[in-house]
């Protein structure tokens, strides 16, 4: 019989929320898809393909901006109306760090304060 080594799952997972942001920032589609683009680049993960919705709808007006990358995904949801935003990365890979992709999105968000949250969901 033979036995095959079984590797580690790596989960790392940054997720927080971003206060007193400029709503004209929030609410830039194209701004934010650069800066997710960005931070993947940043973060060593490799960029699969990118999405964004605009939504205008009297009490739900934000922008969604979703990466997906082979190693998980880069999240920004905003509310430009509560200058507002919430920032979700989480990476599986041994080699990409999702906390370079945070401080990236806070270095041009430029919130007023903000919080990190990490999760370990690696599985050993």
């Amino acid at each position: 019989m033979q036995t095959t080594a079984v590797r580690p799952i790596v989960g790392k997972h940054i997720y927080g929320e971003l206060y007193g942001v400029a709503s004209e920032t929030l609410f830039d589609v194209e701004k934010l898809r650069k800066i997710v683009i960005e931070a993947a680049h940043m973060a060593n993960m490799h960029l699969v393909e990118v999405n964004s919705w605009k939504f205008i709808e009297s009490d739900k007006e934000g922008v969604s901006v979703i990466a997906l990358v082979l190693e998980s995904h880069i999240a920004i949801h905003t509310w430009p109306r509560y200058n507002f935003a919430t920032v979700d990365i989480y990476t599986c890979g041994e080699h990409s760090d999702p906390m370079t992709a945070f401080r990236y999105v806070i270095s041009q968000l430029s919130p007023k304060r903000y919080t990190i949250n990490y999760s370990d969901r690696s599985y050993k």
